[in-house]
């Protein structure tokens, strides 16, 4: 019996919210439930008490605002605590097409991806600006090479993930889940899908970054910092060895001038070359340092991935009596798995 949770991050949504859960399937073939899961970012309107009259069978509020990201992530946690087996993500505007969920799940269903995301197709997008939509293209160019993956959109906000998926998932960006999590998920090998779906025109402005340069800049970073964890030898051996071509230039020219015999007046440039080659040796240091510190975190993340597992399995014992597990047998390999990592 396949669980569907669909989660919505919202702050401020009330006048949205009904609109966006009535909008939501009832019922797709191949799962046996769905459940509504509102994630309350610390709205200061009627958003709560409008997803309880509309149907959500579920609510969580931070208390503070705490941004997108850390929203997403608790909405994560929860639904596995609810025993999901597959996790859609939206948002509360009604941005999306609810009725596309299925399209959206169908690929985890057959079992042909571990993730799907929903391709906006913002090329057809009339309310979005040329530039707007050269922007998205560059940018989910950028992150399918990063995540070693094809993704038409990647900041599409409507996609799916299987429980397995969301497993190994943490988001630990303030600023948005959305490139974060697809360069973890390429980087862990992870079947990424897309899928077209449809969009509503939404009138208000974002309420995640003030400006185009602002959202730029922040997904840049997040990118870079996700990118970063995965392949620092990379990352620092491209700089170590630039800096050290850069620096051989000068050191050379004032060889040449030195052996010709007028290397007086060049020992800045073998200074200035010295410098840059002594840079490029320590970030080539720290490239395989980093690379060790890398991997020992990929070890970490497959021991929180397991625990995980285990408490999110006896959690999900408690709202579904059914799908009985051998509780002694999870608690004392949750022991074990504690012991060993010291936590």
């Amino acid at each position: 019996m396949t669980k569907l949770v669909i989660q919505i991050p919202c702050l401020n949504e009330a006048e949205t919210i009904a609109a966006t859960i009535a909008d939501l399937p009832k019922a797709i073939d191949g799962v046996a439930e769905i459940e509504i899961l509102i994630i309350d970012d610390g709205s200061t309107d009627a958003t709560v008490d409008a997803a309880k009259a509309a149907g959500a069978h579920h609510v969580i509020s931070n208390g503070a605002n705490r941004g997108l990201a850390q929203s997403f992530q608790r909405g994560i946690d929860m639904a596995l605590r609810l025993g999901a087996d597959i996790i859609v993500n939206t948002d509360g505007d009604n941005q999306y097409n609810g009725a596309d969920v299925a399209a959206l799940v169908r690929p985890i269903l057959d079992n042909k991806a571990d993730i799907v995301v929903g391709d906006r197709q913002t090329e057809r997008i009339e309310h979005f600006s040329p530039l707007k939509k050269r922007l998205q293209k560059a940018g989910s160019g950028v992150v399918s090479t990063l995540a070693n993956a094809e993704i038409a959109d990647a900041v599409s906000g409507f996609r799916a993930f299987s429980r397995q998926a969301a497993l190994g998932m943490t988001v630990r960006s303030s600023f948005s889940y959305t490139t974060e999590t697809l360069i973890q998920a390429g980087r862990r090998r992870m079947r990424i899908a897309s899928v077209p779906i449809r969009t509503n025109k939404v009138e208000r402005p974002s309420r995640l970054f003030r400006s185009i340069p602002h959202f730029l800049v922040r997904t840049g970073r997040t990118m870079l910092r996700a990118y970063a964890m995965y392949e620092p030898l990379k990352i620092f051996a491209l700089l170590g060895v630039a800096l050290m071509l850069a620096g051989a230039a000068p050191v050379v020219r004032f060889l040449i001038h030195y052996f010709a015999g007028d290397g007086s007046g060049m020992v800045q440039s073998l200074i200035i070359g010295g410098v840059l080659i002594m840079i490029g040796a320590i970030a080539t240091m720290f490239a395989l340092l980093a690379d060790l510190v890398a991997y020992n975190r990929q070890l970490l993340e497959l021991t929180l991935e397991r625990v995980r597992k285990i408490e999110y399995d006896l959690d999900a014992q408690k709202t579904a009596p059914k799908k009985r597990l051998p509780i002694e047998k999870l608690r004392e390999e949750l022991k074990a798995i504690r012991s060993r990592t010291g936590s």
